[in-house]
């Protein structure tokens, strides 16, 4: 029997222990008075606490206040502590779920959550930035809804996710996204989102490189193949002999120095770091000026300015390599009785290194391409002035490797200006 019943009883029949002398000795009504008021006092303290726990379950709160006597203080015990409990297993899980939605942003990947509709449930910031939605907005929209791209609502409605969906957007500037499907929790679907741009961009590089590389070889050889089959079956005067042998060496010289940039360009990029040797510029620069006038054979005005002041820390050969590479650029594609200006400046915080043009300029669109390997602006026009499409690659890899950047500015028709800013860290100012 519960403990509250037995204590009703008890206390039921102490009111009949003391109510009976007096109906008996007193008046009969009187002993029924005691009882009656002993069964009201009881009631009252009860409804009492009943109605202080009516109050509490409709505002629950943990209150340790909330104690009432006898064996109401039991069951109010029981509830602070019951209540007390789940509030913090609530707060528990409530941090367990803030930490992961944490996490989940973090990601640099996107994740977007969908319903069995293929409604949007969640979707982190990196989703929202990938795919142009926003949660607050699109929260309960339909994916394809949103991601209108054919193949993309194909590849939801097929539930083939056995491989990963590739999308190209074009909004600005191209973007590749990978995006794999995990379904889980009873028809709900997980979608992961990468972006492949960087990896695709290589890869075609990659495919650039080796059609490239056999372009470039193939010309030459084709050159080489023939005059050596017309010179093994054909009689030709020794004057024809004499030319054939000239086009012949021009075309292996050709592939030579093909052969040479890239060995360079290889032996660049698996180099350990650059030496920390002191470049003496000025002397740098008047090895520069008498190059580029060699080059130009006099048909080029060529100015050097310095300000006397900062030597560079670094490999003198990479150096000598990447700004050799920008002075041949500007002899080559400037045309005669044009200026290329060769100009220095160190400071404390940091050095620059410029080679100015007024040759034929370049269109921006190519600006961005212009230091991958073999990237031309125009094919023919680089073939005639001796270049083999590295040189540029060079300056790039060259210039990294000593924490410098190579900045391009030019415009068709007024020349270009190529400038490279190296850190104050490689600047030795004197």
């Amino acid at each position: 029997m519960p403990s509250q019943v037995i204590q009703a009883v008890v206390l039921a029949a102490l009111s009949l222990l003391i109510a009976i002398p007096f109906g008996v000795f007193v008046a009969a009504w009187v002993g029924w008075a005691l009882v009656c008021a002993g069964l009201v006092l009881q009631m009252i303290f009860h409804f009492r606490n009943f109605n202080r726990l009516d109050r509490w379950s409709k505002h629950p709160i943990v209150d340790n206040s909330l104690e009432g006597g006898g064996e109401w203080d039991g069951i109010f015990g029981r509830l602070y502590r019951h209540e007390r409990d789940l509030r913090n297993e609530i707060a528990r899980r409530s941090d367990d779920f803030d930490r992961a939605i944490a996490a989940i942003q973090a990601l640099t990947d996107g994740v977007v959550i969908l319903d069995t509709h293929n409604q949007i449930i969640f979707c982190n910031t990196t989703a929202e930035q990938q795919l142009g939605i926003t949660l607050r907005i699109d929260q309960g929209q339909a994916v394809v809804n949103l991601v209108r791209q054919p193949e993309f609502v194909g590849y939801l409605m097929a539930r083939d996710f056995s491989r990963p969906l590739t999308l190209r957007f074009d909004r600005g500037e191209e973007r590749v996204l990978s995006i794999f499907m995990v379904p889980y929790a009873k028809g709900r679907t997980l979608m992961q989102i990468k972006d492949v741009t960087q990896s695709d961009r290589l890869d075609q590089m990659r495919r650039d490189f080796v059609a490239n590389v056999s372009h470039e070889l193939r010309t030459p050889l084709t050159v080489l193949a023939g005059f050596l089959e017309t010179l093994q079956e054909i009689e030709v005067t020794p004057e024809e002999h004499r030319h054939f042998l000239a086009l012949m060496a021009e075309q292996s010289q050709r592939m030579q120095s093909i052969v040479q940039d890239l060995l360079t360009l290889s032996s660049i990029e698996s180099a350990p770091p650059p030496v920390n040797e002191l470049v003496d510029m000025v002397n740098l620069l008047d090895k520069l000026r008498r190059d580029a006038e060699a080059l130009s054979g006099g048909r080029h005005t060529i100015v050097v300015e310095t300000d006397g002041q900062g030597d560079l820390q670094g490999s003198e050969q990479e150096l000598v390599s990447a700004f050799g590479n920008l002075v041949a650029n500007a002899v080559r594609y400037t045309p005669a009785g044009g200026t290329v200006r060769l100009a220095w400046q160190a400071t404390a915080q940091g050095a620059e290194f410029v080679v100015q043009d007024s040759g034929i300029g370049i269109e921006a669109q190519h600006i961005p391409r212009l230091t991958e390997r073999f990237y031309r602006v125009d094919r023919g026009r680089s073939r005639d002035a001796g270049g083999t499409g590295l040189g540029l690659a060079i300056v790039k890899h060259s210039l990294s490797r000593h924490q410098a950047q190579l900045e391009i500015s030019s415009k068709p028709g007024s020349g270009s200006r190529f400038s490279a800013r190296f850190p104050a860290a490689r600047v030795v100012v004197v």
